[in-house]
């Protein structure tokens, strides 16, 4: 057997393969809710025989949706459009994950394919973003609002309920979204963080936050079930956060229940100098893995089966998020294992296609 289809085991729940569906944006939501597509968009994945499969960015407060037709957790409302959806994942022999959410300065935008633009609160549907300090993402864009302590103490609220509602919503795995720039990432990384209270300064300051969500959703998060944090691992910025960074990140959440760091990269800045191609992060999943000695999670132009066995067999993750090979392929996993001469499970339903060797 390959090792990307080999078993993996966080805590009590055991996944079929090392092959994960990376959250991504489907824009497709109104008021939180989930609808038909997203059933068919995290059922499809699930179906095409991944291993865990989460859903995209889901906002914990409605002020922390990167657009207005962003899925939400927000209220109970929102569980059963979920239920539908876990149930369905689970049926097909996946796992179902949540990634909760807060978009902070880089909320309140249009959609990509209405052009991405900030909202302002003036304009319809917008709404005042928050951040840890009243900086802007970009030049001349919204000035963010700098959160109050009493603000900070209602947002680590809201991750704790949104963690207890994913339960009910039948989520097996949760994933802490503290990447890309938004509200978490805002307040660890130097360049966007520069208050001067419990939450700002130091770097045991500016992680403060992270680790005291962790905290919170952890304590109601069964103890048999995985707690995943994906952080950008550097800002790919001078004087920004850096992969030694990520490291000691890594060994504070692994103290604090944390089974895996998903290592993505970027987004904090909009000029950063990227070196953007095939498996350009993994290496950072390495340096967390080896140096921090916690499982990671790797992602970024991962597009080939070898490539993936090869990272793994390298030991330089232990779990490979695609995203965009699964949006053009949602059946990678199977055409992975016919490469890779592993013997995949595909659906009865879909048997009589499977090719013969």
């Amino acid at each position: 057997m390959s090792i990307l289809f080999s078993p993996l085991t966080l805590r009590g729940i055991t996944l079929r393969n090392r092959i994960a569906v990376s959250p991504m944006c489907m824009y497709s939501s109104q008021d939180g809710f989930a609808t038909d597509w997203h059933l068919v968009h995290l059922g499809s994945r699930a179906v095409g025989g991944a291993g865990l499969v989460i859903s995209e960015a889901t906002a914990v407060v409605p002020e922390g949706r990167i657009t207005p037709h962003d899925l939400g957790i927000w209220k109970d409302a929102h569980i059963e459009g979920l239920q539908r959806i876990t149930r369905f994942i689970s049926e097909q022999g996946a796992v179902p994950g949540i990634q909760l959410a807060h978009a902070g300065r880089k909320a309140s935008h249009h959609r990509p394919w209405d052009g991405g633009a900030a909202i302002l609160p003036e304009e319809e549907n917008g709404w005042q973003t928050v951040a840890p300090s009243a900086i802007p993402f970009a030049e001349n864009g919204p000035m963010p609002h700098e959160l109050t302590l009493q603000e900070i103490e209602e947002l680590k609220d809201a991750f704790e309920a949104a963690a207890r509602r994913s339960l009910e919503a039948g989520f097996v795995v949760a994933e802490i979204h503290a990447a890309h720039g938004y509200l978490l990432h805002e307040f660890y990384s130097p360049l966007s963080n520069r208050r001067t209270d419990k939450y700002g300064g130091s770097f045991e300051n500016r992680i403060r936050l992270l680790l005291e969500v962790t905290e919170r959703v952890r304590n109601v998060w069964p103890e048999d079930k995985p707690l995943l944090v994906r952080i950008s691992a550097t800002d790919w910025t001078e004087d920004g956060w850096t992969g030694d960074d990520s490291v000691q990140l890594a060994l504070a959440l692994r103290e604090r229940g944390v089974d895996l760091v998903d290592c993505s990269t970027g987004g904090n800045v909009p000029r950063a100098t990227i070196p953007v191609g095939p498996g350009y992060q993994v290496p950072f999943a390495a340096q967390v893995k080896q140096q921090a000695n916690i499982p990671t999670g790797a992602v970024g132009m991962i597009t080939e089966a070898r490539q993936a066995e090869e990272l793994l067999d390298n030991k330089q993750a232990d779990l490979v998020l695609l995203a965009r090979e699964l949006l053009r392929d949602p059946y990678f996993p199977m055409h992975a294992a016919l490469e890779l001469g592993d013997e995949h499970h595909w659906p009865p339903q879909y048997e009589r296609a499977k090719p013969r060797h």
